[in-house]
């Protein structure tokens, strides 16, 4: 799985249950606060849309939507599902809940009259009261059967359908229907905590109904679709997927005739803007400043007066790319010589150039907003040294993540702050930061855990770590190498060595300069790391996924439904059968029995304020065994053209695309 492939999976504001969000640092939103708020939501930045009344929004028009590669299917509950499906999925077909800014379910009503927990006892009972005007495409009602058919699918219990997730389809016990044919009845096995996560997106049974259509039948195109949008194509050979107005949608009619998604990878988009080919696409850092200019986002300044040519006069502020070529031209005719002269030319034809595509760029506006995902430490905890939780334990005090969070977001005017909950991010619901669990940075105590683990400190020389550094560009640490007077961490004569893998390619140098800091900071307590660079086609599957390393830096994306969707990431590891250790999607390989119970807990209490409770009991005990230590969660950066209506950067809220569309 490449790194393209996975690293937009929250994009689209919909869960994301297998996508990992490999370990690139990309534009995602940022944090204001690390302390819970009085809601309990945090201090995070909320969406950042170019909102505007569906009046104020013209009819007609194509929307030019980047995405990071082609859909390798449309059945989002397949195994190769990315955030270009959910993106699709959210247009075309129902979405039972939606989000809004602070990742809180909401009712949608264009689906739902109603939808609550009738019953408890002796089971949970669910009952959906369908809006009667809901139809797919194909003019037939949405109803139970359709729920009962996906219910089937992902159930778990017929090995023929090949789904990716059956996390609470697994807990239910029947589906049919209610007392009239727009009621809904779903019955639990075992009480769950998130049953608003079902059925979104809800396929009709045409698609679920057998496997050989759920494993064939939606990958390449969807028969029948129930959204503001219906999928009209995709075409391979221009990269790109069409959803056009669907004519039999009951709701606000759609704004746009069309929406075109175009994939454009990450490393080639700065091109495609350049040419005015996309109305809006997420944007790495460097493309962001160069958009928003100075003030928005810090840039990078040169010396005051600073020439490119000896002698050469510079342009005056705000000159066009013709006039500085003319002062060049000028200059050059007066004082150059034959090289000069040549040079000159190609300066000039350069300087044209730049100025050509800085004009372009400036035809776009930047969003900032915070995405629902953060990068982690990740420790192995299978073998070696941090199989130890004292050693863990000691590799996350010695971690300034402050200055971490600074190192990325801080170039980008955002405000930093650390992460402080495995679960939730800053501005969600029941953001609440659990780190004391673990403490704060403390390099003494850092180097105390050490002993404690019998790693002695021994009186060395300084490591070459800063060569790594350079590499980046990254400056020396001002605590840790400054510091004259270094240890390394022995025991039994052996250096204390941490493998710490990291890819490499485009987008990925903000990985690997949080990857030296951390580094740097590890010197700091006599751990030395063997920085090991691989190519990010293979950074996921052949290093992380299979515990090839020691140290290494990835994303999650956080999720409405912690408790759900937390558990497989946070769970124990169990041996299975033949021996292999079964990891689920906890790739640290660390876990305990508590942490285990206190998920099933949480999944089984129906009181949303209790549920919250025990998920922030187990965010405390996941920070105590320190397998994985949050850093920051990603900014979200987005390139819009200034006419587009209601899209940006969405945060957690999920997009209304009946009311995206160009100003008037």
């Amino acid at each position: 799985m490449s790194i393209d492939g996975v690293r937009g999976a929250a994009a689209s504001g919909r869960r994301r249950w297998g996508a990992l969000l490999a370990g690139v640092l990309l534009p995602l939103p940022l944090l204001a606060g690390c302390s819970s708020g009085s809601d309990g939501s945090g201090g995070g930045v909320g969406e950042d849309v170019a909102s505007a009344e569906r009046g104020a929004v013209r009819d007609g028009g194509t929307l030019r939507w980047a995405i990071d590669t082609m859909p390798g299917t449309f059945n989002t509950f397949q195994a190769d599902a990315d955030a270009a499906s959910d993106r699709i999925a959210g247009a075309v077909l129902p979405a039972l809940f939606t989000l809004d800014s602070q990742g809180r379910p909401q009712r949608n009503p264009d689906y739902l009259e109603a939808a609550d927990v009738v019953r408890t006892e002796p089971r949970q009972v669910v009952v959906y009261k369908l809006n009667p005007k809901a139809k797919w495409s194909d003019g037939r009602a949405v109803r139970a059967l359709d729920f009962a058919a996906q219910w089937k699918a992902l159930s778990g219990k017929d090995s023929a359908f090949w789904t990716a997730r059956n996390a609470g389809y697994d807990r239910i016990r029947s589906v049919r229907q209610g007392d009239d044919p727009h009621q809904v009845e779903v019955t639990f096995r075992k009480p769950y905590s998130d049953w608003q996560s079902l059925f979104t997106p809800l396929y009709p049974r045409s698609v679920m109904g057998s496997p050989g259509a759920f494993n064939d039948g939606a990958r390449r195109s969807l028969k029948a679709t129930a959204g503001p949008f219906r999928l009209k194509g995709r075409d391979t050979d221009r990269n790109t997927v069409t959803i056009e107005r669907d004519p039999r949608w009951w709701g606000d009619r759609a704004k746009l005739d069309r929406i075109v998604f175009k994939a454009v990878p990450r490393d080639r988009r700065v091109q495609a803007l350049e040419a005015g080919s996309l109305d809006l696409a997420t944007v790495d850092p460097s493309t962001a400043k160069k958009i928003a200019g100075p003030g928005g986002v810090q840039q990078a300044k040169g010396k005051e007066g600073e020439q490119g040519n000896a002698g050469a006069p510079a342009a005056r502020p705000g000159a066009t790319g013709a006039e500085a070529s003319a002062a060049l031209k000028s200059w050059a005719r007066a004082h150059g010589t034959a090289e000069e002269r040549a040079a000159e030319k190609d300066a000039r034809a350069a300087a044209v150039a730049a100025a050509a595509r800085k004009k372009s760029l400036e035809g776009y506006t930047l969003r900032k907003s915070l995405e629902p995902a953060y990068t982690q430490l990740a420790m192995n905890g299978e073998s070696g040294p941090l199989s130890d939780e004292r050693v863990r334990r000691a590799v996350a005090r010695a971690l300034d993540r402050q200055k971490l969070a600074e190192a990325v977001l801080k170039p980008l005017g955002l405000p930093a702050e650390p992460l402080g909950s495995h679960l939730r991010v800053a501005g969600q619901q029941g953001y609440e930061d659990n780190s004391s669990a673990l403490g704060s940075q403390d390099t003494e105590a850092a180097q105390g855990l050490l002993t404690e683990a019998g790693w002695r400190p021994v009186p060395g020389s300084r490591p070459k770590s800063e060569q790594n550094a350079a590499e980046d560009g990254s400056k020396p640490e001002d605590g840790e190498k400054a510091r004259k007077e270094v240890v390394t961490a022995k025991k039994n004569g052996k250096a204390l060595t941490l493998r710490f893998v990291l890819p490499t390619g485009p987008g990925t140098e903000s990985v690997r300069t949080v990857g030296n800091r951390i580094s740097a900071m590890l010197d700091a307590i006599g751990i030395r790391t063997e920085m090991v660079k691989v190519e990010d086609d293979s950074y996921f599957k052949d290093y992380v996924a299979s515990g090839g390393y020691d140290l290494a830096l990835y994303s999650w994306p956080a999720t409405a439904f912690p408790a759900t969707d937390g558990r497989p990431i946070f769970a124990k590891p169990r041996p299975g059968n033949d021996g292999s250790l079964i990891v689920e999607q906890n790739y640290t390989r660390v876990g305990t029995d508590r942490i285990d119970q206190l998920f099933e807990k949480a999944l089984a209490e129906l009181d949303p304020d209790e549920s919250r409770k025990l998920m922030a009991r187990a965010d405390a005990r996941i920070w105590a065994v320190a397998g994985s230590i949050p850093l920051f969660q990603r900014p979200q950066l987005v390139a819009v053209k200034p006419r587009v209506a209601n899209a940006g950067a969405f945060g957690f809220a999920t997009p209304r695309y009946q009311d995206i569309g160009f100003r008037r």
